[in-house]
């Protein structure tokens, strides 16, 4: 398939630049993979969707405020959006100035892309990739982002990070720090809802996919099979692995909580086995796994996803899940009828079309 046939036209007042007051009063569009049955719901009426069955896999990433603004000894401005945080503390980020830094170049941390420089400092040690490595010259790169670090909210976000965004753009059940971007269907997700889901005996297990910059580049090959996919780390324990056990057997419905936990899901399986069954198994690492059509889903059988970009992997991976048409579909009727869309938008809970 090309790329061009995932291309849609967004009116650019759908984008949602802020998140509504309140996490779960986004609207949730119900999309049956099967049936190519649209429904209009609230994110509310979630539990009435489950049975204490299903299994809800949740990614319990934390967003590190990692875009630094900084200044070269020549005077030269750098903006720093640190993409992984290495064992020896130091990181692997992207740069952005009018002039690549050499190696070696010391950049003395700025509160803001303005202001003078700190007693915080980093030096440029070499390059992996479109990557810089990144080793502390004066303090920690965790005190550099603790003091000085901004949410990096996506490039279609056109406005500052605000004290509001350091808790808006993170889910409430995040508590391990490394992603770059949110796993945003988790968004959703407030206490009542959680407790809501709770008292209704609905089983959750959770997995760790920390989300890089990756995930907003643009698919630039002309067939989607040529793109090479970014790297993520993952985690997927033995705790997980054996509620998706328990959840099949029960009958019950695997159901992702975003993109992340799918890929993580079924990163899992397919280094488990390679005879294309359902086995899971722990595994943590590097994951680069490109869900497309044409693909096939071991693991999860519904998902709940924000709306995404056009021609980006990830309305790739949907449309593998729920069907091309469908999701065709299902993004039509969702502008039509004025949806929000990207990391602060609305919402859309999927399940799987299923493979004759």
């Amino acid at each position: 398939m090309k790329t061009t046939d995932f291309a849609f036209d967004l009116p650019a007042e759908l984008i949602a630049q802020t998140p509504l007051p309140e996490r779960s009063a986004s609207r949730l569009l119900q999309v049956d993979g099967d049936t190519a049955s649209l429904s209009h719901r609230s994110f509310k009426d979630l539990p009435r969707l489950l049975t204490p069955d299903d299994l809800l896999v949740f990614n319990n990433t934390r967003v590190l405020p990692a875009r630094l603004y900084a200044q070269k000894q020549t005077g030269g401005r750098v903006e720093i959006l640190i993409e992984r945080m290495l064992g020896d503390g130091g990181a692997l980020a992207h740069l952005r100035s009018s002039k690549s830094p050499r190696e070696d170049a010391v950049l003395m941390i700025t509160e803001t892309q303005e202001s003078d420089i700190s007693d915080l400092s980093v030096r440029v040690i070499g390059r992996q990739g479109s990557l810089f490595r990144l080793a502390p010259e004066a303090g920690t790169i965790k005190e550099m982002m603790r003091r000085f670090g901004h949410m990096p909210l996506p490039p279609y976000i056109e406005r500052e990070d605000t004290a509001e965004d350091r808790e808006r753009y993170q889910t409430l059940y995040g508590r391990r720090d490394g992603a770059v971007a949110a796993p945003t269907a988790g968004l959703h997700f407030d206490q009542t809802l959680l407790d809501q889901l709770d008292a209704a005996g609905i089983p959750k297990t959770e997995v760790t996919l920390h989300v890089g910059a990756g995930t907003f580049q643009p698919v630039r090959a002309v067939n989607i099979e040529d793109h090479t996919m970014h790297s993520e780390y993952i985690e997927v324990d033995q705790t997980c692995c054996d509620a998706v056990a328990a959840c099949r057997e029960r009958g019950g419905r695997v159901i992702a909580i975003g993109t992340t936990a799918v890929r993580s899901l079924e990163s899992a399986a397919l280094r488990s086995s390679a005879d294309g069954s359902a086995t899971i198994t722990p595994y943590s690492g590097d994951t680069d796994i490109f869900l497309y059509p044409g693909c096939q889903f071991r693991v999860v059988d519904a998902m709940i996803t924000n709306f995404h970009l056009p021609e980006s992997t990830l309305i790739m991976l949907v449309s593998a899940f729920a069907g091309v048409e469908t999701i065709r579909d299902a993004y039509r009727v969702a502008v039509e009828n004025r949806y929000r869309f990207f990391s602060y938008g609305d919402a859309m809970f999927l399940a799987r079309k299923r493979v004759a």
